[in-house]
C-alpha cells in the first residue's frame, strides 16, 4: 500500500456564493477526506480559515446563519471603501481565539492582493484574523487593509481560485471550488455585483490557467443567487454539498490512485 497522498482543496472567491463552500466541507468529511492543505481566496479564505482552526462545518453554518450582518457592517464615508472592515476584524479574532497561521493544524495559505505593487501576496503566517480581513476586502466595499507598507484588497484581483500555490507547495491531489461569476447573469442590480463581476472579467485568463493545474474542480450551480444574500446560508451550503456529492466516484478514485501512487 502506497503512502497517504497530501490533498489540497483551494476554495475560491465569490461573496455570498461562497457559503457553498460550508457544504462541500461538509461532504468531504462524509466521505472521510482528509484535507492536509487549504488555500483560499475572499470568501473562500474565511471559510477555508475558520474551518482551518478546527471548526466543524455543521458549526460553520450554524455560526453563518447566527451572525447577524449588522454586528459586522460598519459603514464609513466612501473615501476608499464604504466598510471600514474594523468590526469584523474583531468579530474574526474573537471566532478565531486570535490564533496565528502557522500554529494551525492543517497548512493555509490565504490570498490577498497588494495594490501598490500590483501582486499577489499569499499569507502563509502571522495572524489568521488579519490575513481574512485583507482578503476578503473587495475593492470599493471595503477599505484597503494597510499592512507592512502593503496596500492589500481581495485577493481575487489576481488570483479568484488558490490553485497555483498548493501545487508548488506539494499537495499531491488538488480539488478546486469555483464559486465565480462569469456568464452567469443578464443584469446586475447592485454595486456588489457589477464590482464582482468586473473583477471576475479582469481576472478570467489567470483563472482558466490555474483551473488546469486542479485534479477536480467542483463547480456549484449558484447562477441563481445574489452574491449580495449572505442569508442564504442554509441554501448554498446544500447547492455545494449536492455539487460535491455528484462527484463522489471521481474523488475516491483520485485518493485512491494517489495513495497507490
Amino acid at each position: 500500500m502506497g503512502k497517504r497522498p497530501k490533498i489540497g482543496l483551494a476554495l475560491g472567491s465569490g461573496a455570498a456564493r461562497g457559503l457553498a463552500h460550508i457544504g462541500v466541507l461538509k461532504a468531504l468529511e462524509e466521505l472521510e477526506i482528509e484535507i492536509h492543505m487549504v488555500s483560499g481566496t475572499s470568501a473562500g479564505a474565511l471559510i477555508g480559515g475558520l474551518y482551518c482552526t478546527g471548526i466543524s462545518p455543521d458549526m460553520l453554518e450554524k455560526l453563518a446563519i447566527g451572525i447577524d450582518k449588522k454586528m459586522w457592517v460598519d459603514f464609513t464615508l466612501p473615501k476608499k471603501g464604504i466598510i471600514k472592515g474594523e468590526r469584523i476584524q474583531e468579530i474574526l479574532n474573537v471566532i478565531t481565539g486570535n490564533r496565528r497561521i502557522e500554529d494551525l493544524d492543517k497548512e493555509l495559505y490565504i490570498v490577498a492582493t497588494d495594490l501598490v505593487k500590483g501582486e499577489k501576496v499569499v499569507f502563509s503566517k502571522g495572524s489568521l484574523s488579519q490575513a481574512i480581513r485583507a482578503s476578503i476586502s473587495i475593492p470599493g466595499i471595503f477599505e484597503p487593509l494597510e499592512y507592512e507598507g502593503k496596500v492589500l484588497v481581495d485577493g481575487a484581483v489576481v488570483d479568484r481560485v488558490p490553485i497555483s500555490i498548493l501545487k508548488s507547495m506539494g499537495a499531491d491531489i488538488i480539488i478546486g471550488v469555483d464559486v465565480g461569476f462569469s456568464g452567469n447573469q443578464n443584469r446586475y442590480v447592485n454595486m456588489l455585483e457589477i464590482i464582482l463581476q468586473s473583477i471576475d472579467i479582469m481576472a478570467k485568463q489567470i483563472t482558466e490557467m490555474d483551473l488546469k493545474l486542479a485534479d477536480l474542480i467542483i463547480t456549484p450551480d449558484l447562477a441563481h443567487v445574489n452574491p449580495s444574500k449572505f442569508e442564504l446560508v442554509e441554501e448554498c451550503s446544500q447547492i455545494g454539498y449536492k455539487a460535491t456529492m455528484e462527484k463522489k466516484e471521481r474523488i475516491l478514485e483520485l485518493i485512491g490512485n494517489g495513495a497507490k501512487g
